[in-house]
């Protein structure tokens, strides 16, 4: 008997991998909606159950966080995760419109290839398998070599739960032989219908390579900016709990805050009072030759440490009580670990005169990395939250809360999720906080309601309506532009010039009384100034 070379014994494991989940999702595919069901919360209560051993796995052995922060990602990806998607119809007709007479019939997409990061090795484990089975799916698992015998105890618990709640054999996998071959070998097979992908930006990109549909997170470079009217304690209380929570190493968690210069003494203040240390130039100097290795990728030994660990690698002392290390920052680029992203408690601090060059800073931080993922605003001023909502290149933007939990849908109500899409500005496929509908297909049912005759019959014009004319002469104009933020108030003023077109009609209506004919008389007067 031929003994076959490590490489070619993982890609035959990979295929046997796939041809026990092919079998397996065939037989998936014919459960009611009431067994996938009990499946899904067999295998979210028994991880739930573990979440603790398996956070102390991972801490011992990535050297990646705190085991205890990991307990609790262990407990949202089970628990959480869960109680969200437990009433979810996904099998059959999930959606039937009798009076337009459309259906909508869940279908799935088969196996999925799932790769695992090193950083959230348990709880992406958990949280993939469950979307995966609620949608029908068979999955197979390919974990990071540097957290293997964790993943693997994660994939072989969700495993046995999801079986002894009749799930067939096969269902849930994962390589053995941890090579670039063997996940080669998943992401190329054709019997793979999807590769969902967390994990570093080569292996994302090696997903989208492979020619399989993909669904990835992508690299988070998330800028926290406190605009002047913030709560600045809470703000600063929110973004140290996000940055030290498993030591930063959530995509989502802040990477660099923007401050507006009016308020900066004050921020200074309270970011020392609850334990960031400013880092003086030379120290400064220090940290980012270890967070940034020669060929310009970020230090994977500077990983998911504690700030007081990174100081001492660095080479200079901090308090011991430091929590955050902070530098100040005038440039931005891939050369400056200060303006990317930090899977540590470390960031850059930027202060910009107002806010309409904190906006700037905030685009040139997105365009540096991390397009399309998450950025995070500390305001009480609900114009500027809908200007950023409808221009910043991001597809979560959150409102004073901690950026790494409020991201994956801990502190929000966003779906919780540990997989954070891009979208298509982010070089991905999906801009969702992905679950089980992500890994459906849809097939949609449409019975005729229309004749050819009818569609060739004459159809009757609607009466012409009055279109107004735009509110301002310039429609580019940003609502950020009003003079009303820029005073450095937190209550808006009104301008001497502000717009009056309206003000001459309303009185005309008090002075007047409300009867058919004013107000026929004030509406062609406002379509008249509207008109100037």
């Amino acid at each position: 008997m031929i003994e076959l070379d490590n490489d070619l014994h993982s890609r035959q494991n990979a295929r046997e991998q796939v041809r026990d989940a092919k079998k397996a999702q065939a037989i998936l595919a014919t459960f009611s909606q009431q067994q996938i069901d009990a499946i899904v919360k067999n295998v979210a209560q028994e991880a739930a159950h573990h979440a603790e051993t398996l956070a102390k796995m991972a801490a011992e052995e990535t050297g990646f966080g705190n085991w205890q922060d990991k307990v609790l990602k262990n407990r949202f990806a089970s628990l959480r995760v869960y109680d969200t998607i437990k009433d979810l119809k996904t099998v059959g007709i999930i959606h039937d419109d009798p009076l337009k007479k459309v259906m909508d019939v869940g279908v799935p997409l088969g196996v999925i290839c799932a790769l695992v990061p090193s950083t959230n090795p348990t709880s992406t484990v958990i949280y993939k398998t469950l979307i995966a089975l609620k949608a029908g799916n068979a999955i197979i698992f390919s974990p990071h070599p540097g957290a293997r015998q964790c993943s693997w105890k994660a994939i072989e618990i969700v495993k046995r739960a999801a079986e002894a709640a009749g799930a067939p054999p096969g269902s849930i996998g994962a390589i053995s032989q941890l090579t670039l071959e063997a996940t080669s070998e998943l992401m190329h097979s054709k019997d793979v219908s999807l590769i969902l992908a967390t994990g570093g930006e080569g292996m994302v990109r090696a997903a989208y390579a492979s020619g399989t549909p993909t669904i990835s997170g992508g690299p988070g470079n998330g800028p926290a900016f406190i605009e002047r009217s913030a709560d600045i304690h809470q703000a600063v209380k929110d973004i140290v709990a996000s940055k030290t929570f498993d030591n930063g190493v959530i995509c989502a968690s802040e990477q660099s805050i923007i401050v507006e210069r009016c308020i900066y003494d004050e921020v200074h203040r309270e970011l020392e009072s609850q334990g960031v240390y400013f880092m003086n130039e030379h120290e400064a100097a220090k940290m980012a030759a270890l967070l940034l290795r020669p060929n310009g990728a970020i230090n994977p030994k500077a990983v998911g440490k504690t700030a007081l660990y990174l100081s001492q690698m660095a080479g200079f002392s901090v308090p011991a009580d430091t929590k955050v290390l902070i530098a100040l920052q005038t440039s931005v680029s891939l050369k400056n670990p200060y303006s990317r992203e930090k899977l540590c408690p470390v960031l850059g601090l930027y202060v910009e005169e107002d806010w309409k060059a904190a906006c700037q800073r905030v685009m040139e931080l997105l365009a540096n990395e991390g397009l399309g993922h998450t950025l995070v605003i500390h305001t009480r001023n609900q114009d500027v939250i809908r200007q950023f909502c409808l221009e910043k290149p991001v597809n979560r933007i959150l409102i004073n809360t901690p950026a790494a939990l409020g991201g994956i849908g801990a502190t929000t109500n966003l779906s919780p999720a540990l997989t954070l899409g891009c979208g298509a500005i982010g070089g991905g496929s999906s801009s969702d906080n992905v679950g089980p509908m992500n890994l459906l297909n849809i097939r949609k049912v449409g019975y005729g309601v229309r004749t050819l005759e009818e569609l060739h019959a004459p159809v009757s014009r609607p009466d012409p309506q009055l279109t107004p004319a735009p509110l301002t002469d310039n429609p580019q104009r940003s609502i950020l532009d009003d003079v009303r933020f820029t005073v450095s108030s937190g209550a808006p003023t009104h301008s001497a010039t502000a717009d009056d077109r309206f003000t001459t009609a309303s009185a005309a209506i008090e002075e007047s009384g409300i009867t058919e004919q004013n107000v026929e008389r004030v509406i062609r007067q406002v379509l008249k100034r509207l008109g100037n």
